[in-house]
């Protein structure tokens, strides 16, 4: 007996679906590794973006990790893109997180001042670039969620809705922190809730590759062929 089987000739867009969970996995791993190499920083009370702030003892380990991350997301873009087929929700998912991973390359060219430097009016050009990359970012984010909501089955739909409920809710808790920020008064819960946001949206990338690696998988098997002899 004898089994001839194709290869799968979806591999590589596969792989640029993985992309997707390596991205969000790298970004938590960013989150717990590079705060250890910064004396007296709270991953509670103080935010992400402060860890690649000017002056930092972290800024350039967090740049650099950071293009990884925007390598894997990016790519993952392209992944969703490829997937779409006749998907157009979908499709424009797939173009809306490629544009955010592109977007993630303008990061380094903005980072903010540390706190004491804003209060002390030292803020820049950098500053307004960082606070529209950040709005941006958050604008393209909700829409890729909302295109892929509508794109999938139901029950990606309401996880969907209620991931851009979350992120909603605890973006506007983390806005009502930036005066304090730029005025160098305590943040207690500052950190917390900027790491609820990106944590929902990471993981929506995680569930989203899932689903469409699932679909990938199912969509392969017509084209295996087997001669039994």
């Amino acid at each position: 007996m004898s089994t001839l089987t194709t290869v799968p000739t979806r591999f590589s867009n596969k792989t640029f679906l993985r992309c997707g969970i390596f991205s969000s996995l790298l970004y938590v791993a960013m989150n717990i590794f590079v705060p250890m190499f910064y004396a007296g920083y709270s991953s509670v009370t103080q935010t992400v973006s402060e860890l690649s702030a000017i002056g930092t003892p972290t800024r350039m380990l967090w740049v650099i990790l950071s293009v990884g991350y925007t390598l894997l997301v990016t790519a993952f873009g392209w992944g969703v893109w490829q997937s779409a087929g006749s998907n157009r929700y979908l499709r424009m998912a797939g173009i809306l997180l490629f544009t955010y991973g592109i977007t993630s390359i303008l990061w380094p060219f903005a980072p903010m001042h540390q706190r004491a430097a804003l209060a002390a009016s030292e803020a820049s050009l950098s500053d307004t670039m960082h606070l529209t990359l950040a709005a941006v970012t958050v604008v393209v984010m909700v829409l890729a969620m909302g295109f892929g909501a509508a794109a999938l089955g139901r029950r990606f739909r309401i996880y969907s809705i209620m991931t851009i409920l979350i992120l909603l809710v605890f973006g506007i808790l983390t806005g009502m922190d930036a005066p304090k920020v730029e005025a160098n008064l305590p943040t207690p819960w500052a950190g917390v809730w900027e790491r609820i946001n990106i944590g929902v949206f990471l993981l929506w990338i995680v569930v989203l590759a899932r689903i469409l690696l699932r679909k990938e998988k199912m969509s392969e098997r017509p084209n295996r062929v087997s001669f039994r002899a």
